[in-house]
């Protein structure tokens, strides 16, 4: 069973910053890819950010260039660095992995981008 717990979601301005957190309760050694999907009002959840056991990163065009994700596996977290913010970045941020052909979440965190 894997626990994942987000943290760092809030309010702020267009062109600001934020940086999520997400908490692993276990070693995420094992897992071969960690990423961070959101989810805005109506519409469906889509994936913002990849990062394999390697370090390699991926991102879907909407965000790159803007956000950075990353992993520190000495303390089990993958966090998700988001800068430009713009107000079609709102959305409710998840925090992905699979492991064992089992998928789980975290509970989320919202991210609002509004003047």
């Amino acid at each position: 069973q894997v626990q994942l717990v987000e943290s760092g979601g809030g309010s702020v301005l267009p062109g600001g910053s934020l940086r999520l957190s997400c908490a692993a309760s276990v070693s995420i050694l094992g897992f071969d890819a960690m990423s961070w999907y959101r989810q805005a009002p109506g519409k469906q959840r889509e994936r913002v950010a990849t990062i394999l056991a390697t370090g390699i990163t991926n991102y879907p065009d909407s965000v790159k260039g803007r956000f950075t994700i990353s992993r520190d596996n000495a303390k089990n977290t993958v966090d998700l660095q988001m800068n430009s913010l713009k107000p079609e970045d709102t959305a409710v941020y998840y925090c992905y992995v699979n492991s064992r052909s089992r998928n789980y979440w975290g509970q989320g965190t919202q991210v609002t981008v509004s003047s």
